[in-house]
Order: structure tokens, then sequence, then C-alpha cells
């Protein structure tokens, strides 16, 4: 395939302004609405042969997301694109100074394959909503669906607006040779960082949604129940292959026996068994095995069962858990919950910052004095109190990571803002020149400057 080319007839019809026209974006976010309802099966079937996930799952944690991101930039985009006035200082009288949103050009979006929809397609909607053309490279590991988005895609929408490549290391590879004028990167902080250098060559603008190891911490004033049932849920979500999901549990050590069973009872409960609708298996071989090295049986609570033909790990909980134990060397993105145990809340706050800072923290507490010194004292992308993973599911907050967890961030108006650029514009009378910022220079003009400024 040859991409430079494709990118060559993106940046031509970029060029011809009509992707600036409110009318035709909103025009090719309805039909993407279209297409996507259209081949809703499709997709599903796809997701299925790549996880074994049930359609249910599909649709609430992929294909809604990009419908809810569609709609609300058709419901909002006249709004987001609007020029913004703003004051004029006095040095700039008598003007009037104005704020215009622009798209960047010709854009590039790689998607992970955790989330192999979601994570593809809604970067693309913001950046097509803010004007901009785009090439979409989904990942390779879930074949399936990068296929499906492919086919889609590419026979339904013109390839000089939007297209979707495929391909493996190797294409993305001759992809990043180009210049694009905004790269949008979801995937793991080793990838994050060759991103970032391809895209430095050209100076190009990145946005990297990253990972790191997301922590929840559980205090004794916790309501437990409701802990326990949200940490499970958002835990073995997709098997524990999201980017959000608690990575490891810090619970005050009187209540670590309480809270563990109340762990064990909703895993039970919600039946995480192979082959059910409500478990996903693990994406591939590699990562199958990465994960089961992971599990020290002398630790395991619970679970630890599992099944290389069918790809399954049952969700396992690990407990008397270190900082020194490899399952806490590394980002687990899998069904494996390691719990550790504090005796001071702002100990375990401490050791949350001494690592490196997470995509996500989450705190159950009945503590105002908690809330407010999980929220100031540590650094993190975003997060929850008294649940998980659910923050991303508003469009009203940014989504996004800090320093190894990513740079950047998106999801509604931020994720249009992502893919724009602020261009500032001053607006000068001509009617009156005061003569003071022109040479000759007096004291007096200075003076007068002083004043002014």
């Amino acid at each position: 395939m040859d991409f430079q080319n494709i990118l060559a007839e993106q940046r031509d019809f970029f060029n011809t302004q009509k992707t600036k026209n409110l009318k035709f974006r909103k025009m090719y976010l309805e039909k993407l609405k279209e297409v996507l309802l259209k081949n809703e099966e499709l997709l599903c079937d796809s997701i299925y042969k790549d996880f074994g996930k049930s359609k249910f799952d599909t649709y609430t944690t992929e294909i809604s997301f990009v419908i809810k991101d569609i709609d609300y930039f058709l419901n909002n985009l006249k709004s987001l694109a609007k020029r913004k006035s703003v004051r004029t200082n006095l040095a700039n009288q008598f003007g009037s100074s104005k704020i215009y949103s622009e798209p960047l050009g010709c854009t590039l979006v790689i998607g992970a394959w955790n989330y192999p929809l979601q994570l593809s397609l809604s970067p693309m909607v913001a950046a097509l909503a803010a004007g901009n053309t785009c090439i979409v490279k989904p990942s390779e590991i879930a074949e399936n669906c990068m296929k499906a988005m492919a086919k889609i895609i590419n026979e339904n929408f013109p390839k000089e607006y939007l297209f979707v490549a495929e391909g493996g290391v190797e294409e993305t590879t001759e992809i990043l040779k180009l210049k694009f004028d905004k790269i949008f990167f979801t995937g793991s902080p080793k990838v994050g960082k060759i991103i970032y250098e391809a895209a430095a060559k050209h100076l190009t603008p990145v946005v990297l949604e990253l990972g790191g190891k997301s922590p929840a911490i559980v205090t004794s004033s916790a309501n437990f129940e409701v802990a326990a049932k949200r940490i499970v849920w958002g835990k073995f979500l997709n098997a524990g292959q999201t980017c959000v999901a608690p990575d490891y549990i810090l619970v005050d050590e009187k209540v670590k026996d309480s809270f563990l069973d109340s762990l064990k009872s909703y895993i039970q409960k919600f039946n995480y068994q192979a082959d059910s609708k409500e478990y996903t298996q693990i994406i591939n071989d590699r990562n199958f095995e990465r994960l089961t090295k992971l599990i020290d049986q002398d630790k395991v609570f619970f679970g630890g069962e599992t099944d290389a033909a069918k790809r399954f790990i049952e969700p396992t909980i690990l407990q008397n858990v270190t900082w020194n134990d490899a399952v806490m060397q590394e980002e687990i993105f899998g069904p494996i919950l390691p719990v550790l145990t504090f005796k001071n809340f702002n100990e375990a706050l401490i050791q949350i910052a001494a690592q490196e800072k997470p995509l996500s923290a989450y705190l159950f507490t009945a503590s105002s004095e908690e809330k407010e010194n999980f929220v100031s004292k540590i650094s993190f992308g975003g997060g929850c109190i008294n649940d998980v993973v659910m923050h991303l599911s508003n469009d009203y907050l940014p989504f996004g990571g800090v320093g190894n967890s990513g740079i950047g961030n998106y999801h509604g108006k931020f994720g249009f803002d992502a893919f724009s650029h602020q261009k500032s514009i001053l607006d000068r009378a001509t009617w009156a020149e005061p003569d003071f910022k022109y040479p000759p220079y007096t004291d007096k003009k200075l003076n007068w400057i002083k004043k002014l400024l």
C-alpha cells in the first residue's frame, strides 16, 4: 500500500478547504453513524472472533462509545467551532480579540487492540469533527476487527478524506516516516516512546494515551460491598485487558480479610467462567503466557486456574503481595489482582507517589479528609472516588494520562481541542494611533508605556 500517496491525496483534499465547512463535517459524521449501525453485526462478530466477547460487552464498551461521541459532536459542533471573543488589553485599544479553532490538517490515529473499535474510532471521530482528514491504523493484534473496520470505512468513505490502513509493525513503521499534522496513539509507554521519537523528526504534535499501574485504595471507612462490586466489575471487564482497570489494591490491613471475602463473593456471583458470555478470552498466546507467569501460586487467595487452549485465565486475587513481587513490576493488563495492605493512609499515598504516574487512580472511602488528600497528594491522569473506570464515560471530563501514562487528552470538547489549533486574532482600529511605541524614544513615552503595560 502506497501510504505516501494516500497522505498526499489527503493533503490536497484538505487544502480545498472543504473539511472546514460544518455541514460537510456533520454530513460525514451522520454517514459514519449510519454505516456503523448498519454493520453492527459484522463488528460484533469480528470482536467475538478476536476475544470471544459477547454482543452485550461489545456494544456497551465499544460501539456505544463511538456512537455517543458522534452524537456529542453532532449536537455541539456549532458551539465548539464558533469563534470566541475575549477581552482586549489596554495597550491594544481600540481593537477586538478573537480565538478561532481551526483544523490542524492531516492526522494519524493509531489504535490499541484491547478495545479495537473504541480506541481507533473515537479519536478518529474527534479528528473529523475538528475538520481534519484522517488515516487510521488499528492494531493488527485484533486482526478480525482491523479487517472489519477497513472494509466498512474504506468502502463507504473517500480515501482522500478518511482511510483505514491494514497491516502490522512494518506498515506502521512506514506510515510513521510520513509528516502528519497530529498523531494520536493509544498503547504502551514502550511503544509510545517510539511514536514520540518518530513524530519529533517532523515536529509533529502528539497525543499519547498510555497506561501504568492504576491503584485502588480501600480505607476502613469504605462501603465494602459497593467497593468490592465495583472493583470486581472494573477489573475483570474484558478479562482485565483495560488500560484504566484497577491494577492493584491497597487496603487498610484492619479490614483486609473481610474485603477479600467480598471480592471473592462478587467474582463468584458474576460467573466469570470459560465460555461464559460474561467473560472474555486473553487476546493471544503471547499475552496468555506472560500473564500466567505473574501468578504466584503460593499467594493465590482465589482463582489461579488457566486453560491455554481457550486462552482462559480465571479471575485471580493474590494476597500478601509486596512491592518487590514480579506482578508489581509492570502493568498487568489481565485478570490478576494483587492486594497489598497499609497501616496509615498517608503512607499509602506516599508509596503510590513514589511510582510512575498512573493513568488512573481510585479511592473508596467515606472520609472527606481522605478524599482531599487523595486528590491533592498524588498525580494521575484521572480517576474516581467510590467507583472505578466510569470517569471515562463522561464526555465533560478530559481523559488522558500524565508523565509516563501519557501526553494530552480527549473525549468531548477535549477531543475537539486535541485536533484543533487555537488561532488568535487581534483586529485593531485605524482611526487612532498614539505614537508611544514609535521612535524617537523619550522618558515621557516610557512613563506612558509603564502605565499602559
